[in-house]
């Protein structure tokens, strides 16, 4: 370990904060936290800040020959999705558009 933290890069911030202010603009996530660790770089989401976090965005550059650097994990610990590509990997976080089908 070079003790050094891990960050989210510019892009990847970007990616970030454009899908978070559409979240809030539809209501459903009001704060967010961004942590640097040595082994992963931390985005949070909560619904209040006052709350456990409902969504961690996650990069962990030691995973990503595997399953892929990013992942997001839900409020219990679950992993709902990893990738090695940031936006297909924020897809798990897109509401779900309900539309009526005809008969």
């Amino acid at each position: 370990m070079s003790g050094r933290n891990v960050f989210f890069e510019r892009l990847e911030l970007d990616r970030l904060m454009r899908f978070y202010g559409r979240m809030v603009a539809a209501g459903e996530w009001r704060d967010y936290a961004l942590d640097a660790l040595p082994d992963c770089a931390l985005f949070s989401v909560y619904r209040r800040s006052s709350e456990a976090p409902l969504f961690q965005i996650e990069k962990r550059p030691d995973d990503s020959r595997k399953q892929g650097a990013y992942s997001v994990r839900a409020v219990d610990g679950r992993v709902l999705r990893r990738g090695h590509d940031l936006a297909r990997v924020l897809e798990v976080l897109e509401p779900k558009r309900m539309r009526v089908v005809g008969d």
